[in-house]
């Protein structure tokens, strides 16, 4: 049989993936492997790193011109009298990342409905190892810069970067008990949140009155509609962009508003699932027709809660567009040996590397062992005091949320965003380092499973 030259055009291509894997070989060997790593935990860490690597052989290298530029171009989007101009690189920053804050605000909203933080006993154990994982590494640079012109970096130390760290865990596969990475997750969960209050509290401009008026209607608005179970996308994506437009107006980060949003969304599902599933069966007896096989894929559909839907839907998105996007925009800077040797003796950096290094390390390891040796909490199950050293030294690696506070808090100083990034890079490099150490160390042995943990709880 002669191959089409362009497959989808051929009616086979409605056989679907099987005949494309067999029939078609870029699919064979290109789409199946590439399928099968983004489903994969590590894809996440993998892209971002590959964007921050490119990001700084590009500004480095000699079309680093190109890369500046890039990154400055206006974009200009108006409607009537009313205008927003900012830079690709102010987009990406405050358009795009709302996208990653919203899939922030569905998590942490799942978490608190339906995840680990509904049950007290199971979540002090990260609440406070996130506390004082925020806290040490805000205090050790404070210290560092206090009174100085870096003085505002406090809040660049305190963000667990969740991509990187549940990426490294997924290296040791089964040998990490899955309560460990549920513990580590919840910890980063509570780490945005921590992290979110700070940029809207302590990164703002001057603040107007009536964008904040407007903002506070349209989340009144979306807590109405949801009162009423309107649960329809292009309502919610007109409130959530007006509510961007409100909070970009306001001087409060809008960022914001992405997790606002994601609060706003149910993490309940609109059926209950016992209950679709019972009606899904009594409709299907019988034989099915039109309007009962869309009744089906309709209770299919309502049995997920809305922020489980919206969260596939973004998620992916966020990790692979948004998020790489961001890497590439803020990653890159031009290195030189004058620039190292000043990072090197700059407090900026000296704060932010120990800070997430020893920090993060002495914040979740410290707080966790007090709570649990108080009675407060435990550690989890199958879980080894090693064990929880490696995943309080994973918690150090800062990346996204990091560079992000790092341009709120030294827009106007050119040295200072520079000498944080190389605080940022460097200090995650070797967090990420030392936990993937000591958890090849600490991780049981592929057939000692449970019995080679032995956590106090």
């Amino acid at each position: 049989m002669t191959r089409a030259k362009e497959p989808w055009k051929s009616p086979l291509w409605r056989s679907g993936p099987s005949f494309l894997y067999s029939r078609w070989p870029p699919a064979r060997y290109v789409g199946r492997p590439a399928a099968v790593f983004f489903k994969g935990e590590p894809a996440t860490g993998i892209v971002l790193l590959a964007c921050a690597i490119v990001a700084m052989l590009w500004a480095n290298s000699s079309w680093s011109r190109s890369y500046t530029d890039l990154w400055a171009v206006e974009i200009t989007f108006g409607v009537g009298d009313f205008v927003l101009s900012h830079t690709l690189g102010e987009w990406i920053n405050d358009g795009l990342m709302v996208i990653f804050f919203f899939v922030v605000g569905l998590e942490i909203k799942s978490e608190i409905v339906v995840g680990e933080l509904r049950h007290l006993r199971t979540a002090v154990t990260p609440i406070a190892a996130a506390i004082g994982g925020m806290a040490v590494p805000a205090l050790i640079y404070t210290g560092c810069n206090l009174g100085g012109a870096g003085s505002d970096g406090w809040g660049i130390p305190m963000a667990t970067d969740i991509a990187f760290a549940l990426g490294i865990l997924a290296l040791f596969g089964s040998r990490i008990p899955a309560p460990a990475r549920i513990f580590l997750l919840t910890l980063a969960v509570v780490d945005d949140l921590g992290a979110i209050i700070v940029i809207a509290v302590f990164y703002t401009d001057r603040l107007s009155a009536a964008w904040l008026a407007a903002a506070a209607v349209l989340v009144l608005a979306a807590v109405a509609m949801r009162l009423l179970n309107v649960w329809s996308p292009p309502l919610y994506l007109v409130i959530g962009l007006a509510m961007w437009v409100a909070m970009l107006e306001s001087g409060v980060h809008a960022t914001i508003a992405g997790v606002v949003m994601g609060l706003l969304i149910s993490a309940k599902p609109l059926f209950e699932p016992e209950a679709a599933l019972a009606e899904a069966r009594r409709t299907a007896e019988g034989g099915l027709s039109a309007a009962e096989t869309e009744r089906l894929i309709r209770l299919a559909r309502n049995a997920a809660s809305p922020a489980e839907r919206l969260g596939v839907r973004f998620g992916p998105f966020s990790s692979f567009v948004v998020l790489p996007l961001f890497a590439l925009a803020n990653a890159g800077m031009a290195l030189s040996g004058d620039l190292l040797a000043d990072a090197l003796g700059s407090t900026v950096t000296i704060g932010i590397a120990v800070g997430l290094v020893a920090g993060k390390f002495i914040g979740v390891a410290a707080t966790t062992w007090l709570v649990v040796k108080t009675g407060l909490g435990r550690l989890p199950e199958s879980t080894s005091w090693p064990l929880m050293m490696g995943l309080a030294a994973v918690a150090g690696i800062g990346f996204t949320v990091a560079l992000f506070i790092t341009g709120l808090a030294f827009d106007d100083s050119g040295a200072l965003t520079e000498e944080a990034k190389i605080g940022v890079l460097g200090g995650s490099i070797v967090a990420g380092a030392l936990g993937t150490f000591v958890l090849s160390m600490a991780a049981p042995g592929r057939g000692e499973g449970r019995e080679g943990a032995t956590g106090e709880r």
